[in-house]
């Protein structure tokens, strides 16, 4: 169990500084490069995401009495992901401004308030996507929970219908074996 939490946790490491790297990048590039890097970037933070979630997965397995160290690394990667988010918002906002700047020959003057809370809203709607993502992707773990069992259930019903059945043969059996002896026992 602890052996899966740390192959994740090793390559979350791993990841995490790829996308430190790649976002420190991000202001010395130019163009299609620079709209490249920013695509792997986003890319690669989902990619850190899913893997947050599956080391929390791993965490909930864990026996109560040693899940404590688990958890505390947990919150550590978690404030890890948000520094990284922070860090790649702030390149992309510099990013969008050289962009908003070519294509509309601006000169920046436009209120960071603005920007900030569009940068928030897209951020809002993102989030809201993941977890109908997740919520979708219970629903169909459940229903195939439920039809397993289904079929478990409808697998026991014909055991037990197979069951009365040769009981029934056996009480006819029965029947006749004792009729058989009872002749026997008149002659």
């Amino acid at each position: 169990m602890s052996s899966d939490f740390e192959s994740y946790e090793q390559d979350f490491a791993v990841l995490t500084a790829e996308i430190t790297g790649r976002i420190g990048k991000v202001p010395k590039l130019v163009g299609d490069d620079k709209k490249q890097m920013v695509a792997n970037i986003e890319k690669q933070l989902e990619e850190a995401r899913e893997l947050l979630e599956q080391m929390e997965l791993e965490v909930r397995e864990i026996p109560p009495q040693s899940r404590g160290m688990y958890s505390s690394r947990m919150r550590s990667y978690k404030q890890e992901m948000g520094k990284l988010e922070a860090d790649f918002k702030r390149s992309r906002i510099a990013y969008s401004d050289e962009v908003r700047n070519e294509l509309l020959g601006d000169d920046g003057n436009s209120s960071e308030n603005q920007r900030a809370h569009l940068l928030d809203n897209t951020e809002r709607l993102e989030r809201s996507s993941r977890r109908l993502e997740a919520g979708y992707q219970i629903a169909v773990e459940t229903e195939q929970i439920g039809q397993e069992m289904l079929e478990n259930l409808s697998h026991d019903r014909e055991k037990i219908q197979r069951a009365r059945e040769r009981l029934r043969e056996t009480d006819a059996n029965l029947g006749k074996s004792s009729r058989i002896l009872t002749g026997m026992l008149r002659r």
